[in-house]
């Protein structure tokens, strides 16, 4: 991921709600049978540009979801979002997952696919076309709409970084 717009986010007083991206049984074979136990990716977020995801892994369902929500909590970043859209067009990756990530007019709601709808919808986003290429594995696909939306630049940060007006940013 990119390491230059990570803007990470401290919990403290943000009221954060969690969504479940995935839960997967996973079974370890022993001399003694099958132990089974439970992976959860999470995704939190408090829909005004702050998301996070996080991984779970327990012997019970809720504890796995309760590991994840923590690990989510500890990931967060702050993603721009202008007018409920993304600002530019991005490409994400992670692993074996690609994601296209596009502005959308107003109404046109949340068009993407069950993993990336989870990231988007918690970081805020209301009007965006999404495709996910490559890998359809959860894991993949939620890191690298992560990966696409810390790369997001609105326009003052572009200006900031190049040091010039706003408007020259725009007309050149």
């Amino acid at each position: 991921m990119s390491t230059i717009n990570i803007k990470r986010v401290k919990t403290t007083d943000i009221e954060l709600k969690d969504r479940l991206v995935s839960i997967q049984r996973v079974a370890k074979v022993t001399k003694g049978g099958r132990t089974f136990s439970f992976s959860a990716i999470v995704v939190v977020g408090d829909e005004n540009g702050i998301v996070g995801f996080g991984l779970g892994k327990a012997k019970e369902v809720t504890e796995a979801i309760a590991k994840g929500v923590d690990d989510a909590k500890k990931n967060l970043v702050k993603v721009p979002i202008l007018n409920g859209t993304v600002p530019h067009e991005q490409i994400g990756k992670f692993s074996g997952g690609f994601v296209l990530i596009k502005p959308a007019a107003v109404g046109t709601g949340v068009i993407a696919g069950g993993a990336m709808r989870a990231v988007l919808e918690s970081a805020g986003v209301h009007n965006v076309l999404a495709k996910s290429k490559g890998s359809s594995n959860p894991h993949n696909v939620v890191k690298a709409t992560v990966d696409a939306l810390t790369k997001m630049r609105d326009a003052y940060t572009v200006a900031q970084t190049r040091g010039i007006d706003l408007n020259k940013v725009f007309n050149g």
